[in-house]
């Protein structure tokens, strides 16, 4: 792959468009997993409860940690307060960070008044209950647990559904408005779930969406600017001026959106500098905002780059020599992302050839004379001359059209 190939993204696809929400809505489950020290309490409750709950057992807290992780999800959680290792407080917090879906309850001879209330009032726990527990009272609980389970699951599945539905509805309409600039959304939305993954950042899909929507606010933009700027040509002082405004033009249309607050502020934030962050600003709830925004400022950049012809080599070399502008990390994981060359074939009406693309046919004007010949890579001049020649004589359409797209693999 040489530095000098033209670089251009797919229009939008319904099917390719959809995101993955990770870390959000989970595999429905009724199961319920006790965690004891001592087996013959575990043998007990598998007697009373086996034929009235899925039940699995765990002996300690790191073994609970891995049954959650192989066998999960889990509706509810029930552990032992004290036991060697990882007490019950300790093993319940961990799994309300992990798995915040799973209700968890206490069951333990601990009867400790502080250690109820501290357990309750931290949120770690749906119910305390002491051993030994009547039947009576912890059938009635594990299935009061399983019901704000499902009730918990069904809310966030609506949620999804509306979420998914608007951006959905979002990616159609931003296509028809600017295919140059939203086509990039999926490529974007790739290359940015390749860089949290490995920072280990807790809900990459809201990186993911926040990547698909990231230049909604292009909707305001002449498209002389998008095109000077996908073709990296200088931008002059009143249009610089206009391209900064739009990550602040896109917040605004996403800020009444449900569940995208976080989305927002990385979409609002993306265009500024690494070193810009003042210490005022960062704050440890906001952390993951700003590496997301910081992500998309990278992502986007390197995009330009890929579509003005770069490597990914040169393109992510560029992007370090600008010291102070990114964010180390990111580009570090920017560097390893996988990418693979597909090369498409497309018709398109002169209004959505832009620069980089490669004519896949002679294309001519309706008086029969040569615009460009076949395998003519179209520069910004080329453009300006296609598009001034068929205002004044008209260019048969549509146009074949051969795209070189790099994309970041699926694989990760």
């Amino acid at each position: 792959m040489t530095d000098k190939q033209p670089y251009f993204g797919s229009t939008t696809n319904n099917k390719n468009q959809t995101v993955t929400l990770r870390n959000s809505t989970k595999q429905f489950s009724d199961k319920i997993l006790f965690v004891d020290d001592e087996a013959n309490v575990l043998q007990s409750m598998q007697r009373q409860l086996r034929k009235r709950f899925p039940l699995e057992t765990a002996l300690s807290g790191e073994e609970a940690l891995r049954k959650l992780k192989e066998k999960g999800p889990f509706a509810v959680v029930v552990s032992d307060m004290r036991m060697p290792g990882m007490n019950g407080i300790e093993l319940l917090t961990r799994v309300k960070s992990l798995y915040p879906d799973t209700v968890r309850i206490m069951l333990t001879g601990n009867a400790d008044q502080e250690t109820a209330i501290e357990a309750v009032n931290s949120g770690r726990i749906f119910r305390f209950l002491t051993k030994p527990c009547p039947t009576s009272v912890l059938v009635p609980a594990l299935a009061l647990a399983q019901h704000h389970y499902r009730l918990v699951h069904a809310e966030k599945e609506l949620l999804q559904q509306t979420l998914m539905g608007s951006i959905t509805v979002l990616s159609e309409l931003l296509s028809q408005t600017n295919p140059t600039v939203f086509s990039s959304g999926q490529r974007i939305k790739q290359q940015a779930s390749h860089v949290a993954i490995p920072l280990e950042l807790p809900n990459v899909w809201q990186i993911e969406v926040a990547a698909m929507l990231a230049q909604i606010g292009c909707i305001s933009l002449p498209s002389d600017i998008i095109n000077k700027k996908y073709a990296g040509l200088p931008l002059d002082p009143e249009e610089e001026e206009m391209w900064a405004r739009y990550p602040e033009i896109g917040a605004r249309l996403l800020d009444h959106i449900p569940r995208l607050e976080n989305v927002t502020g990385m979409i609002r934030l993306q265009q500024k500098n690494f070193d810009d962050y003042t210490r005022e600003l960062i704050d440890s709830k906001f952390e993951e905002v700003l590496t997301g925004a910081q992500i998309l400022k990278a992502v986007i950049d390197l995009d330009l780059l890929l579509h003005q012809g770069y490597s990914l080599h040169k393109a992510v070399g560029t992007l370090a020599g600008n010291s102070g502008v990114y964010n180390p990390k990111v580009l570090k994981a920017l560097a390893h992302i996988p990418v693979r060359e597909d090369v498409r074939q497309v018709t398109l009406t002169v209004e959505d050839i832009t620069v980089g693309m490669v004519a896949g046919e002679d294309i001519v004007a309706k008086n029969g004379a040569l615009i460009l010949p076949e395998g003519q890579t179209i520069t910004w001049s080329s453009l300006q001359g296609l598009h001034n020649f068929h205002r004044k004589v008209g260019i048969i359409e549509p146009v074949k059209i051969q795209i070189i797209e790099h994309h970041a693999d699926e694989e990760t």
